[in-house]
């Protein structure tokens, strides 16, 4: 995986709007439909790899371990292997995951809010 060095003052580091700010890295990494569905599924505890992919219903193996490596390295999920035959491995959020699953947690009570308004929007938009 290639780090990329981040030039410029804590305050340019944290400006969303600029193209070659570390908060932009971040916001993209975390802002993908895996992620977010990942971090909710991990709010409610801890949970081994195969009990993740059940808990988030369409994810592959490949995009359930891109998301999990990336979130583990952006300081969000922390992960725990116990020396046992095979390997147990567990997932859980650390204290800045927790964090960002309040936001989750926000924009789902907004979809379930907004989804009569949403449908609405989509079928005479659609033409329906």
């Amino acid at each position: 995986m290639v780090t990329k060095q981040f030039n410029g003052s804590p305050e340019e580091q944290a400006d969303l709007r600029r193209a070659d700010s570390l908060a932009r890295e971040i916001f993209s990494d975390v802002a993908n439909k895996w992620a977010l569905l990942i971090i909710e599924a991990l709010g409610d505890g801890t949970l081994r790899f195969s009990e993740l992919r059940s808990a988030v219903e369409g994810i592959s193996h490949k995009m359930l371990t891109q998301n999990l490596r990336m979130l583990e390295r952006n300081g969000l999920v922390g992960r725990t292997v116990y020396p046992t035959v095979p390997p147990k491995v567990e997932y859980t959020l650390t204290e800045p995951g927790q964090g960002l699953r309040k936001t989750v947690d926000v924009m789902c009570e907004w979809t379930h809010r907004n989804l009569g308004h949403i449908e609405a929007a989509r079928s005479g938009f659609d033409g329906g």
